[in-house]
């Protein structure tokens, strides 16, 4: 219960969305990219406009490859009937990108496997990239970038990390339910936090306001992404 100014208690109104807002705003970099790179490299998962976002990248001059990474997830693997790394190689044929420029890495089944296992089929197909923008979903971009500079075993590839150009309020959708992105968010700053000390990330920074908007989801229930 809280209290008004005239004295009385009220019932305190909590809003997920705003404190889902924080979580969604931190785990974006805003990142500016170079078409100057080697390769656009997407990182599969539920979401298939990201599929869009880095084909669109590719269409634009971004890139003279486009790599999709990406088996069967835990929330994949019951939507799709193969791996996602061809769900998402089939959109961007269909949007025009040749299949000669497309790499299928379709194996991993989390983001550090998307990193490795990427850069053993480009060492197989003796492929130098030397610089790549990371596609990914808008609420996992940090930790993208995180587990990059950890497993990627040359420190001095460059890259930048983009997603699909929503706000918080236009992201939801049908397949991208609102309250399973909290959750995912949420399990997300959670990994940024524990995951350096495991060595599968290099520390982020995270502000007093966005760890607190985190705890104040996980008491409204938003816990089933948590490590």
């Amino acid at each position: 219960m809280a209290t008004d100014s005239s004295g009385n208690d009220s019932l305190q109104i909590i809003d997920a969305s705003d404190d889902a807002e924080i979580l969604y705003n931190y785990h974006q970099l805003h990142m500016s990219l170079d078409k100057d790179v080697d390769a656009v490299f997407c990182l599969c998962s539920l979401d298939t406009r990201v599929a869009e976002r880095a084909a669109q990248l590719f269409h634009d001059g971004y890139g003279n490859y486009l790599i999709f990474s990406g088996g069967a997830g835990k929330l994949t693997q019951d939507r799709f009937d193969k791996p996602e790394a061809q769900v998402f190689a089939e959109i961007a044929v269909k949007m025009g990108v040749p299949a000669e420029k497309i790499l299928v890495e379709s194996l991993s089944t989390n983001t550090g496997e998307n990193v490795r296992f990427t850069y053993a089929l480009l060492q197989e197909k003796r492929l130098h990239i030397n610089s790549f923008i990371l596609v990914q979903k808008p609420y996992m971009e940090r930790r993208t970038y995180a587990t990059f500079k950890k497993q990627w075993p040359d420190p001095s590839t460059q890259i930048a990390v983009t997603s699909p150009q929503f706000k918080w309020n236009e992201y939801p959708n049908d397949d991208n339910p609102r309250d399973l992105v909290i959750n995912i968010a949420v399990g997300d700053l959670i990994r940024i936090r524990e995951y350096p000390s495991k060595g599968f990330q290099i520390p982020q920074d995270i502000p007093d306001e966005v760890w607190e908007a985190a705890q104040r989801l996980i008491r409204l229930g938003y816990n089933s992404h948590l490590p």
